[in-house]
């Protein structure tokens, strides 16, 4: 198979441009290509007066090698393998496996275990996706939170109820397993081959519920609404899970326990801490959700451009350092998508962004993020949990007790002043929003930072200077603020058998590190 790269393409680009482009660059006829398959494309907007793609492509020939051997000089030519996708080797285990935690770490790490045939039990405190999101609609529309299912717990975890960015920038022969296992259930293909890949909370559900029904079919059991309160142990190995189920404890007996429970299962890190496991405060992130109009952004990412049909929602990453070397930047950037309601705890308030696959909403939004170290909070295992709460308890507080998010307008932040109305770009936020200042309830050095910044941005990208846009906070859940201890085994040195995993135990970073982290950890349960 030939890989040609570094393809320069128009926006209104088809197969038959691109054929008759790689038979002049290949020196052979368009009847040679028998086949070709788009692998990588991305947007190049550096000139706004050129907007133009990026390819990359695998080819199939006649005369291979006579086709290699002419190009040899050509750099952006490559020969290639190609890739065949296996099913994981089949194994054997004298327990049932038990997976605590049914997000990306918990699913995928249940799903490489179903394959190999051990059949996994999983334990999720949240519901099914179908049951999760009525209850997520209710508390959005009327305030009324479930603690135990909502965007935080539930079928597909956090990653839910988010855009569904799939961007990792580690280079792991695992991430391609989970992209074909996306698409194998029913994620877009374009997944595969888009520079910023996403899925949307729309096909994301659907998705999630075909992991799990692989799973079952394969012998594996998913229990909903079931949470995990204790494991046991018997000469410094796991012996059994404890949980709870309609306020009935249950015990599984195993000696495999993967615990994937995310980054806000507070109650577990305590729980662990209690019991002696040693926990480690990491570094994590809090900021608020900026918003602009979708419109804007295009034109300020795409100049005239801004409203081609081929492009999309424009998107973008953007970073700065204050005079004091702290970090400030964009995360979980969601292009025609809106800010969500995402508390998982009374009287809290917690911001979050969602998009759908079409990325079709008025405004852009995305986290604008300070980055927090211990030397912020504290040097205690658990002090990094108690700095996002008082975060999340003070805005519900001054933005009214009522699961308003506080809100404020750019240039009202900026220049001290509460602000009076919404102009140019609206709250998307429910269930609505209360005119707060982030000076109200977050610290004071996490906004100035953020007063250093998003003047900063705004001579990167034009739509920062808009003193309409909206800032709504606060986001405290990017990332967990601890990391359980696991040794090169991937368990717990003290509890064999006991797996940390994924992005609540402090070993990924975002939907497909998370997936990776619990593949990782299933081939360690199974010697692999």
């Amino acid at each position: 198979m030939i890989r040609y790269s570094n393809i320069t393409a128009p926006l209104e680009y088809n197969d038959g441009w691109l054929r008759l482009y790689l038979a002049q660059k290949m020196k052979i006829s368009v009847s040679d290509i028998k086949s070709i398959t788009l692998v990588k494309k991305s947007v190049d907007a550096r000139k706004k007066s050129d907007v133009v793609f990026v390819l990359s492509v695998n080819i199939s020939v006649k005369n291979e090698t006579e086709v290699l051997k002419k190009n040899k000089h050509n750099k952006n030519i490559s020969y290639i393998k190609k890739e065949k996708y296996l099913l994981p080797l089949t194994a054997t285990l004298p327990k049932r496996p038990v997976v605590v935690g049914f997000g990306p770490s918990g699913m995928f790490a249940a799903l490489y275990l179903a394959q190999c045939g051990v059949k996994p039990i999983v334990l999720e405190r949240g519901s099914d996706v179908d049951t999760r999101t009525e209850k997520v609609r209710k508390f959005w529309e009327k305030g009324e939170l479930d603690t135990e299912c909502n965007v935080q717990f539930g079928e597909g975890g956090a990653g839910t109820f988010s855009d569904g960015k799939l961007n990792t920038g580690v280079n792991n022969p695992l991430s391609r397993i989970v992209f074909n296992e996306l698409v194998r259930h029913g994620a877009p293909s374009e997944i595969l081959y888009e520079a910023k890949p996403h899925i949307g909370t729309d096909k994301l559900s659907e998705t999630v519920k075909n992991i799990r029904k692989d799973i079952i079919s394969m012998g594996g059991e998913v229990i909903f609404d079931a949470k995990y309160l204790d494991y046991k142990e018997n000469n410094g190995r796991i012996s059994a899970v404890i949980y709870e189920k309609e306020n009935k404890e249950y015990v599984i007996d195993t000696d495999s326990l993967i615990l994937a429970t995310g980054h806000s299962a507070r109650d577990v890190f305590y729980s662990l801490n209690n019991k002696g496991i040693l926990l480690i405060p990491k570094n994590f992130s809090v900021g608020v959700r900026i918003e602009h109009t979708q419109e804007e952004l295009n034109k300020a990412m795409y100049g005239e451009f801004y409203n081609h049909p081929a492009l999309g929602a424009a998107d973008y990453k953007i970073s700065v350092h204050d005079k004091n070397g702290r970090g400030i930047y964009s995360f979980c950037m969601c292009p025609g998508g809106s800010v969500v309601a995402s508390s998982s705890e009374k009287s809290t308030i917690v911001t979050n962004g969602m998009s759908m696959f079409s990325r079709n909403g008025q405004n852009a939004n995305s986290a604008i993020l300070v980055g927090i170290t211990p030397d912020d909070f504290g040097t205690n295992a658990l002090d990094g949990i108690v700095f996002q709460e008082k975060i999340e308890e003070t805005a519900f507080i001054v933005a009214g007790k009522n699961y308003k998010a506080p809100c404020c307008k750019v240039g009202d932040f900026l220049n001290g002043r509460i602000t009076e109305g919404f102009h140019d770009v609206k709250p998307t936020y429910r269930p609505g929003v209360t005119p707060t200042l982030p000076d109200k309830y977050l610290p004071e050095f996490v906004c100035d930072a953020l007063k250093f910044a998003i003047p900063e941005f705004g001579r990167k990208i034009s739509c920062f200077r808009n003193p309409d846009a909206l800032i709504t906070g606060p986001e405290t859940r990017s990332s967990s603020p601890v990391r359980i201890v696991r040794n090169e085994k991937l368990y717990i040195d003290k509890i064999k058998g006991l797996y940390p995993a994924g992005e609540g135990a402090g070993y990924a970073g975002g939907i497909i590190t998370a997936a990776m982290d619990g593949i990782k950890c299933a081939m360690a349960v199974v010697g692999r």
